[in-house]
């Protein structure tokens, strides 16, 4: 058995993350978010497919995800308030990593378990900011399920669809812990 990392545990048994709103300046830079991509690129990924990829969105792309978010908006006929609040998501963000799942043909493994791994990638990445003392919140949002948005603001292809936003920063204020699951209503324990 492998020597048990205590402190890896710990954390994990605290993690919590940061909402998005309470995120400022500064962000991971170039060389410290490449570390925390590829500790989430080391992400279980059945027949080594690598049905994900990452876009880093910073300075005037997170102004231009928002002007888009907003046209995406209007076009849905979200009201003021929805668009509002998905707008200055992007605009009050200092970092925002884009997580894209990307559909590969295979016969060997099924596409339910590529979006298994690409958001396997989502929560590898959030604990990577978390775990380095980044302030970090995994997010997705009316837009991100739009084809038309997806197409116009991140280029994506047929094949490809967002799995999460990462939005990483700086916390300005440490939320409260929130009510976990009771482990007895969401375990089911079978020796037969």
């Amino acid at each position: 058995m492998p020597t048990p990392n205590t402190a890896a545990m710990d954390f994990l048994l605290t993690r919590r993350s940061r909402p998005a709103k309470t995120l400022v300046a500064p962000a991971p830079d170039r060389a410290t978010l490449e570390t925390l991509l590829t500790a989430a690129a080391r992400t279980p990924d059945h027949g080594k497919l690598e049905p994900w990829r990452f876009i880093v969105l910073e300075g005037a792309a997170l102004t231009r995800m928002a002007e888009a978010t907003e046209q995406a908006g209007v076009r849905l006929g979200k009201d003021a308030d929805a668009i509002a609040k998905a707008k200055s998501t992007w605009r009050d963000s200092p970092l925002c990593v884009a997580v894209i799942e990307v559909q590969k043909p295979s016969d060997k493994v099924p596409p339910v378990e590529q979006t298994y791994s690409a958001g396997a990638v989502c929560l590898a990445l959030l604990n990577a900011a978390l775990a380095s003392g980044w302030g970090a919140n995994w997010l997705s949002g009316w837009a991100s399920h739009d084809r038309g948005f997806v197409t116009e603001a991140l280029s994506l292809a047929e094949n490809e669809s967002v799995a999460g936003f990462m939005h990483l920063g700086t916390e300005r204020s440490a939320p409260p812990d929130r009510p976990r699951p009771d482990l007895d209503q969401i375990t089911t324990w079978v020796d037969a």
